[in-house]
Protein backbone atom coordinates (compact mmCIF):
# COMPACT_ATOMS: atom_id res chain seq x y z
CA UNK A 1 0.00 0.00 0.00
CA UNK A 2 1.23 3.64 -0.73
CA UNK A 3 1.46 5.20 2.83
CA UNK A 4 2.37 8.63 1.05
CA UNK A 5 -1.09 8.29 -0.51
CA UNK A 6 -2.96 7.35 3.00
CA UNK A 7 -0.97 10.42 4.75
CA UNK A 8 -1.71 13.21 1.93
CA UNK A 9 -5.72 12.15 1.58
CA UNK A 10 -5.58 12.14 5.46
CA UNK A 11 -3.84 15.70 5.64
CA UNK A 12 -5.86 17.20 2.63
CA UNK A 13 -9.37 16.18 4.63
CA UNK A 14 -7.99 17.68 7.90
CA UNK A 15 -7.41 20.51 6.08
CA UNK A 16 -10.64 20.52 3.62
CA UNK A 17 -12.38 20.20 6.99
CA UNK A 18 -10.62 22.87 8.79
CA UNK A 19 -11.37 25.74 5.97
CA UNK A 20 -14.82 24.87 5.59
CA UNK A 21 -14.91 25.58 9.50
CA UNK A 22 -12.92 28.91 9.21
CA UNK A 23 -14.97 29.40 6.28
CA UNK A 24 -18.42 29.19 8.56
CA UNK A 25 -16.58 31.26 11.29
CA UNK A 26 -16.10 33.72 9.49
CA UNK A 27 -19.36 34.06 7.87
CA UNK A 28 -20.73 34.00 11.49
CA UNK A 29 -18.40 37.09 12.67
CA UNK A 30 -19.48 38.89 9.31
CA UNK A 31 -23.43 38.55 10.08
CA UNK A 32 -22.45 39.53 14.15
CA UNK A 33 -19.90 42.31 13.04
CA UNK A 34 -21.44 44.14 10.13
CA UNK A 35 -24.93 44.22 8.52
CA UNK A 36 -26.14 42.13 6.14
CA UNK A 37 -25.39 43.46 2.56
CA UNK A 38 -28.27 43.25 -0.28
CA UNK A 39 -27.01 44.19 -3.66
CA UNK A 40 -28.29 47.19 -4.98
CA UNK A 41 -25.97 48.76 -7.23
CA UNK A 42 -22.39 49.81 -7.24
CA UNK A 43 -22.37 52.89 -4.99
CA UNK A 44 -24.03 51.37 -1.99
CA UNK A 45 -21.79 48.31 -2.11
CA UNK A 46 -18.76 51.03 -2.28
CA UNK A 47 -20.46 52.46 0.89
CA UNK A 48 -20.81 49.55 2.55
CA UNK A 49 -17.32 48.67 1.89
CA UNK A 50 -15.42 51.41 3.14
CA UNK A 51 -17.74 51.41 6.14
CA UNK A 52 -17.15 48.08 7.29
CA UNK A 53 -14.44 47.00 5.75
CA UNK A 54 -13.09 43.48 3.98
CA UNK A 55 -10.62 41.69 6.03
CA UNK A 56 -12.86 38.84 7.00
CA UNK A 57 -14.56 38.64 3.85
CA UNK A 58 -11.09 38.15 2.08
CA UNK A 59 -10.50 35.84 5.06
CA UNK A 60 -13.47 33.77 4.13
CA UNK A 61 -12.69 33.97 0.23
CA UNK A 62 -8.94 33.02 0.79
CA UNK A 63 -10.20 29.38 2.63
CA UNK A 64 -12.71 28.60 -0.21
CA UNK A 65 -9.65 28.89 -2.56
CA UNK A 66 -7.83 26.56 -0.26
CA UNK A 67 -10.45 24.15 -0.18
CA UNK A 68 -10.48 23.94 -3.67
CA UNK A 69 -7.16 23.17 -3.88
CA UNK A 70 -7.06 20.33 -0.87
CA UNK A 71 -10.52 19.18 -2.71
CA UNK A 72 -8.29 18.07 -6.08
CA UNK A 73 -5.32 16.61 -3.22
CA UNK A 74 -8.17 14.66 -1.57
CA UNK A 75 -9.73 13.15 -4.82
CA UNK A 76 -6.72 12.00 -5.87
CA UNK A 77 -6.15 10.20 -3.09
CA UNK A 78 -9.47 8.43 -3.16
CA UNK A 79 -8.52 7.51 -6.58
CA UNK A 80 -5.40 5.80 -5.95
CA UNK A 81 -7.03 3.74 -3.15
CA UNK A 82 -10.67 2.89 -5.58
CA UNK A 83 -10.85 -0.36 -6.30
CA UNK A 84 -10.04 -1.27 -10.21
CA UNK A 85 -13.97 -1.54 -10.74
CA UNK A 86 -15.17 1.31 -9.35
CA UNK A 87 -11.89 3.97 -10.74
CA UNK A 88 -13.94 4.92 -13.73
CA UNK A 89 -16.24 6.48 -10.97
CA UNK A 90 -13.45 8.19 -8.98
CA UNK A 91 -11.90 9.44 -12.47
CA UNK A 92 -15.00 10.77 -13.33
CA UNK A 93 -15.27 12.40 -9.60
CA UNK A 94 -11.48 13.77 -10.61
CA UNK A 95 -12.19 15.63 -13.65
CA UNK A 96 -15.28 17.18 -12.37
CA UNK A 97 -13.51 18.19 -9.21
CA UNK A 98 -10.64 19.90 -10.99
CA UNK A 99 -13.47 21.70 -13.30
CA UNK A 100 -15.19 22.80 -10.11
CA UNK A 101 -12.07 24.04 -8.84
CA UNK A 102 -10.61 25.82 -11.56
CA UNK A 103 -13.89 27.99 -11.68
CA UNK A 104 -14.26 28.57 -8.41
CA UNK A 105 -10.65 29.08 -7.86
CA UNK A 106 -10.77 31.62 -10.97
CA UNK A 107 -13.76 33.37 -8.66
CA UNK A 108 -12.42 33.86 -5.40
CA UNK A 109 -8.30 35.00 -6.71
CA UNK A 110 -10.46 37.65 -8.39
CA UNK A 111 -11.89 38.78 -5.31
CA UNK A 112 -8.62 38.84 -2.82
CA UNK A 113 -6.73 39.90 -5.58
CA UNK A 114 -8.17 42.13 -8.43
CA UNK A 115 -11.28 43.62 -6.47
CA UNK A 116 -9.01 44.37 -3.56
CA UNK A 117 -6.46 46.12 -5.98
CA UNK A 118 -8.99 48.10 -7.03
CA UNK A 119 -11.03 49.10 -3.99
CA UNK A 120 -8.37 49.69 -2.42
CA UNK A 121 -7.06 52.82 -5.46
CA UNK A 122 -10.66 53.98 -5.46
CA UNK A 123 -11.37 52.80 -8.84
CA UNK A 124 -14.87 51.03 -9.41
CA UNK A 125 -15.42 51.59 -12.97
CA UNK A 126 -16.18 47.47 -13.83
CA UNK A 127 -15.82 45.75 -10.83
CA UNK A 128 -19.66 45.12 -11.28
CA UNK A 129 -19.12 42.19 -13.40
CA UNK A 130 -16.19 40.69 -11.19
CA UNK A 131 -17.89 41.35 -7.88
CA UNK A 132 -19.03 38.27 -6.06
CA UNK A 133 -21.63 40.14 -3.91
CA UNK A 134 -22.90 41.22 -6.87
CA UNK A 135 -24.97 37.97 -7.47
CA UNK A 136 -26.14 39.01 -11.36
CA UNK A 137 -22.27 39.46 -11.88
CA UNK A 138 -20.67 37.40 -14.77
CA UNK A 139 -18.24 35.92 -12.06
CA UNK A 140 -20.83 34.83 -9.62
CA UNK A 141 -22.49 32.66 -12.36
CA UNK A 142 -18.52 31.31 -13.06
CA UNK A 143 -18.57 30.50 -8.89
CA UNK A 144 -22.08 28.79 -9.58
CA UNK A 145 -21.60 27.05 -12.24
CA UNK A 146 -18.29 25.73 -10.63
CA UNK A 147 -20.29 25.01 -7.43
CA UNK A 148 -23.80 24.08 -8.22
CA UNK A 149 -23.38 21.73 -11.47
CA UNK A 150 -19.58 20.61 -11.26
CA UNK A 151 -19.15 20.03 -7.87
CA UNK A 152 -22.18 18.10 -7.66
CA UNK A 153 -21.50 16.10 -9.88
CA UNK A 154 -17.89 15.42 -8.14
CA UNK A 155 -19.86 14.35 -5.33
CA UNK A 156 -22.23 12.40 -7.19
CA UNK A 157 -19.54 10.36 -8.90
CA UNK A 158 -17.48 9.87 -5.51
CA UNK A 159 -20.07 8.44 -3.39
CA UNK A 160 -20.64 4.87 -4.70
CA UNK A 161 -16.72 4.32 -4.67
CA UNK A 162 -17.35 3.94 -0.96
CA UNK A 163 -18.96 0.51 0.10
CA UNK A 164 -18.75 -1.53 3.37
CA UNK A 165 -18.90 -0.60 6.88
CA UNK A 166 -20.65 2.36 8.74
CA UNK A 167 -18.04 5.05 8.69
CA UNK A 168 -18.32 4.32 4.72
CA UNK A 169 -21.92 4.52 4.23
CA UNK A 170 -21.66 8.30 5.81
CA UNK A 171 -19.54 8.94 3.15
CA UNK A 172 -21.38 7.96 0.63
CA UNK A 173 -24.72 9.77 1.93
CA UNK A 174 -22.67 12.64 2.62
CA UNK A 175 -21.88 12.69 -0.77
CA UNK A 176 -25.23 11.77 -1.97
CA UNK A 177 -26.65 14.75 -0.27
CA UNK A 178 -23.96 16.56 -1.23
CA UNK A 179 -24.25 15.86 -4.91
CA UNK A 180 -28.21 16.42 -5.83
CA UNK A 181 -28.47 19.65 -3.18
CA UNK A 182 -26.16 20.89 -5.31
CA UNK A 183 -27.89 19.93 -8.49
CA UNK A 184 -30.85 21.10 -7.17
CA UNK A 185 -29.18 24.78 -6.11
CA UNK A 186 -27.95 24.59 -10.11
CA UNK A 187 -31.34 24.76 -10.99
CA UNK A 188 -32.63 27.07 -8.44
CA UNK A 189 -29.43 29.55 -9.44
CA UNK A 190 -31.28 29.40 -12.87
CA UNK A 191 -35.00 30.12 -12.17
CA UNK A 192 -33.89 32.45 -9.09
CA UNK A 193 -35.67 30.41 -6.40
CA UNK A 194 -33.34 32.68 -3.65
CA UNK A 195 -34.64 30.40 -0.56
CA UNK A 196 -33.84 27.18 -2.35
CA UNK A 197 -31.04 28.45 -3.29
CA UNK A 198 -29.44 29.75 0.05
CA UNK A 199 -30.75 26.12 1.28
CA UNK A 200 -28.55 24.18 -1.04
CA UNK A 201 -25.87 26.40 -1.39
CA UNK A 202 -25.17 27.05 2.16
CA UNK A 203 -26.65 24.54 4.61
CA UNK A 204 -26.76 21.66 2.77
CA UNK A 205 -24.21 21.92 1.32
CA UNK A 206 -21.71 23.13 4.56
CA UNK A 207 -22.77 20.29 6.79
CA UNK A 208 -22.54 17.56 3.81
CA UNK A 209 -18.95 18.46 2.84
CA UNK A 210 -18.24 19.02 6.79
CA UNK A 211 -19.76 15.49 7.54
CA UNK A 212 -17.81 13.67 4.56
CA UNK A 213 -14.19 15.76 5.12
CA UNK A 214 -14.70 14.76 8.74
CA UNK A 215 -15.40 11.26 7.67
CA UNK A 216 -12.49 11.02 5.25
CA UNK A 217 -10.00 11.67 7.67
CA UNK A 218 -11.09 9.04 9.81
CA UNK A 219 -11.26 6.54 7.17
CA UNK A 220 -7.29 7.62 6.29
CA UNK A 221 -6.77 7.31 9.70
CA UNK A 222 -8.01 3.91 10.16
CA UNK A 223 -6.33 2.81 6.87
CA UNK A 224 -3.51 3.68 7.88
CA UNK A 225 -3.17 1.73 11.27
CA UNK A 226 -5.23 -1.47 9.52
CA UNK A 227 -2.87 -1.83 6.68
CA UNK A 228 -5.75 -2.85 4.98
CA UNK A 229 -5.54 -3.03 0.93
CA UNK A 230 -8.58 -0.60 0.65
CA UNK A 231 -11.47 0.11 2.73
CA UNK A 232 -13.73 1.27 -0.47
CA UNK A 233 -13.12 -2.52 -1.86
CA UNK A 234 -15.48 -4.06 1.53
CA UNK A 235 -18.76 -5.74 0.24
CA UNK A 236 -21.77 -3.43 0.74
Amino acid sequence: MNQTTITLGFWTAVGSAATFIFFTFCFVAILLTAPLFVWTNMADFVTYAQGNGRFLQYLAQASMLLFAVLYVILLNSIHELAPTGKKILSRNSLSFGLIFAALSGINYFLQISTVRFYLGRGEFIGLEQILEANPHSAVSAVNMLGITLFFGLSSLFAAPVFSGGRLEKIIRLSFWVNGFSLLLGFVSYLFQWLVVLFVTVNLLMGAAVLVATIGLALWFRRLGKTGAETAVSQPA
